[in-house]
């Protein structure tokens, strides 16, 4: 009597752990089988440059008002989707809060270095890091920094020298004309050449 409830015990364990292992199995064909499309959402898509004025670099924050993306509508595989993301900057739009600023930034600095438009794309994506080539000044140049693409948000942040794209001469009649406002604590006026940049979107998605 015994024996045959040990051996009735050790059937019901294994009909139990038989059970629970189909289910996960269908759980993952199930989920295997789902497909999903994704889609640029231009309006969760934040651009923000950061320039640095004083010897102490204090940050001045900007973006721009007209973004145009021309980049693939949808896909169903993510990273793709944003390997093929590329952007028209119409440089007029300059935001930084400051009407007066916005229109010496557009005039003295991008129209000396006869940029109406900037353009960017992304290259590559590896091992954490995202390759973009930025056109500006007639000039394209890699730039290279940290991205995370999680939760269907991409985001980027990098440093890009400006005078690589033989911007000095905008940066240098920028900071002639704004000489007072460039200078800090210590009398010296400057408007430095390194500018970051801070890019995050995020994709919508329909999964079926």
């Amino acid at each position: 009597m015994k024996k045959s409830i040990v051996y009735l015990g050790i059937l019901s364990v294994t009909f139990f752990f038989t059970s629970c292992g189909g289910d996960e199995a269908k759980t993952e064909e199930a989920a295997k089988e789902q497909t999903c499309f994704y889609k640029y959402n231009s309006g969760s898509t934040v651009l923000e440059w950061t320039a640095f004025k004083f010897t102490e670099k204090a940050p001045v924050k900007g973006t721009f008002n007209e973004i145009t993306y021309e980049g693939k509508e949808s896909s169903d595989d993510l990273e793709d989707l944003v390997k093929s993301m590329s952007f028209s900057i119409q440089t007029a739009s300059v935001e930084t809060q400051n009407e007066e600023r916005n229109g010496k930034i557009a005039k003295l600095f991008f129209e000396t270095i006869g940029t109406p438009v900037i353009k960017a794309k992304v290259l590559k994506l590896e091992n954490g890091k995202a390759t973009l080539e930025i056109m500006m000044n007639e000039l394209s140049k890699e730039v290279t920094g940290k991205y995370k693409l999680e939760d269907n948000k991409f985001s980027f942040n990098g440093t890009i020298d400006v005078a690589n794209w033989n911007g000095m001469e905008g940066i240098e009649t920028l900071n002639t004309a704004c000489k007072d406002l460039h200078t800090g604590a210590d009398g010296k006026s400057k408007l430095w050449s390194e500018v970051d940049l801070s890019f995050t979107t995020e994709f919508s998605s329909d999964c079926q």
